[in-house]
């Protein structure tokens, strides 16, 4: 089996305080999701990158947990996870990210809490390694139009 491949792509109109950009992913499933400098600085309602990362992270974490879960013969009821993505002002102006926080919850008959805490934080993900290694931007094409 080669790469699985999943792609978004995002448009942004204007200039940063002023302009507005939009969201989407290949499944349709993010379909032009709006976003704007107030809902990614300044709390306002929508959506932002951060969010989508930390929706990639909780999603990610929930699946491999219940994987590793099951392998180890306790099959997973349910397993919720929530990822809090900090976005941080720099000193010399810019934000950076600099924390992910997760908190994971699971019914999981015949598991006692140590055995379920322990299991956690041993856990890993795709996206999980992605964050703490970082990620070499293989290639980027630009063209002008």
């Amino acid at each position: 089996m080669g790469d699985l491949k999943s792609t978004a792509t995002a448009v942004w109109n204007g200039d940063l305080r002023s302009g507005r950009g939009t969201m989407s992913a290949t499944s349709g499933v993010l379909k032009d999701a709006p976003f704007t400098f107030a809902t990614r600085f300044e709390g306002a309602a929508g959506t932002n990158p951060e969010e989508m990362i930390a929706a990639a992270l909780a999603g990610c974490f929930s699946m491999a947990f219940s994987a590793s879960l099951a392998k180890g013969g306790h099959i997973p009821e349910s397993i919720q996870t929530r990822a809090t993505c900090h976005l941080s002002p720099l000193p010399e102006g810019g934000f950076k990210i600099t924390k992910m926080v997760i908190q994971t919850q699971g019914k999981v008959p015949g598991l006692d809490a140590g055995t379920f805490k322990k299991m956690a934080a041993e856990q890993e993900c795709p996206v999980s390694n992605l964050l703490k290694a970082g990620l070499t931007i293989e290639r980027l094409e630009a063209t002008l139009l």
